[in-house]
């Protein structure tokens, strides 16, 4: 695998992603597409955030289209990327999961221009939003069967791998499902998701190095310039938000590294992060209806617990990040003393 080529995708990315902001976020402003806040989140955040242009994430998705598609070209004429049995479903695996994630963005864009035209706070309801995602993860796993994908098994740290059968659609499904609405409830900070997900793909470009697969790797690559340039315009005080349509998609990209790498045990150490903080709000949620109204954390997602205890943003980011670094490199030292 070419660092050249990595580097390049990378770049690439975060300058196209960052350009983009001069015309994208104006023309936001210009169409009156702000953000609606959820009065789920801290009472000050309608003051400081409300009607601030939403949608950015457009600009990454651009960004990540164009470069990734330009790592794609280079692997081809450094003949990294070859058409036989093995690279040829490599690299279906890479472009069906970065189309997975494409899908999740739209939805997000829908749910998101619904909120802006209706003016209100929430979008498509929850069984809208339910029956999209199992339809797109359905349509995911259906074109990788007929690929020719048909490995059901998952590789388990020091206890080998286990065939699920066709229970590995239901695990993996419901898997996907977790992790793409997780990483959307962690867009909830200034930079937050961004940074998380810099960090996450960071960890990817070098667990799909190690295996060898580039085409997957150069996603990864083209996924974290392109958050660090986004992030330039994200960061506290945030001249944009992704929305919905950039953390579902970003959801998606981290689905499509983990499976797509057949390291499902591998994404879920990555993405502890994300997986905690949706965990939480099933937590609070749960022990709120047990215990008749008292609450276990001051407020979930639990960003907003430290936001809560006096937290400054760029703190929270820093440290939500710290700890996403050290579960990477856990997962990619797992993956370097194969105990897979």
């Amino acid at each position: 695998m070419s660092m050249w080529v990595l580097s390049v995708t990378a770049v690439a990315a975060l300058i196209v992603t960052f350009a983009l902001g001069f015309p994208v976020i104006p023309m936001l402003r210009r169409l009156k597409f702000g953000q609606t806040i959820l009065d789920i989140g801290p009472a000050w955040h309608k003051n400081k955030k409300q009607g601030t242009p939403t949608m950015g994430g457009f600009m990454f998705i651009i960004g990540i289209t164009l470069s990734f598609s330009l790592g794609l070209f280079m692997l081809w004429r450094e003949g990294f990327t070859t058409f036989d049995s093995v690279g040829r479903l490599t690299f279906f695996n890479a472009v069906t999961g970065f189309l997975m994630a494409v899908s999740f963005g739209l939805m997000g864009f829908l749910d998101d221009w619904i909120k802006v035209c209706k003016k209100r706070n929430e979008g498509l309801s929850v069984n809208q939003k339910l029956f999209l995602q199992v339809f797109i993860v359905a349509a995911y796993f259906t074109s990788r069967i007929i690929a020719g994908d048909v490995n059901t098994s998952i590789n388990f740290p020091l206890l080998g791998s286990f065939d699920f059968w066709y229970f590995y659609y239901v695990i993996m499904g419901l898997g996907i499902i977790y992790i793409v609405n997780a990483v959307n409830i962690t867009d909830g900070v200034d930079g937050l998701c961004s940074s998380i997900t810099t960090v996450y793909c960071a960890a990817f470009m070098i667990i799909c190095g190690i295996l060898t697969l580039s085409e997957l790797s150069v996603l990864a690559a083209a996924t974290a310039g392109a958050c660090i340039g986004f992030l330039i315009w994200n960061f506290n005080p945030a001249k944009v938000f992704m929305g919905d349509t950039g953390s579902l998609f970003l959801g998606g990209i981290v689905c499509a590294l983990g499976i797509g790498a057949r390291c499902e045990v591998v994404m879920v150490i990555a993405a502890a992060v994300y997986i905690w903080e949706a965990l939480t709000v099933l937590i609070q949620t749960t022990f709120y209806k047990a215990t008749g109204g008292k609450r276990l954390f001051k407020m979930t997602p639990i960003h907003h617990s430290f936001e809560m205890r006096g937290w400054k943003e760029k703190k929270i980011v820093g440290f939500f990040s710290l700890i996403a670094a050290v579960f990477g490199i856990i997962a990619i030292s797992l993956v370097i003393l194969e105990v897979f």
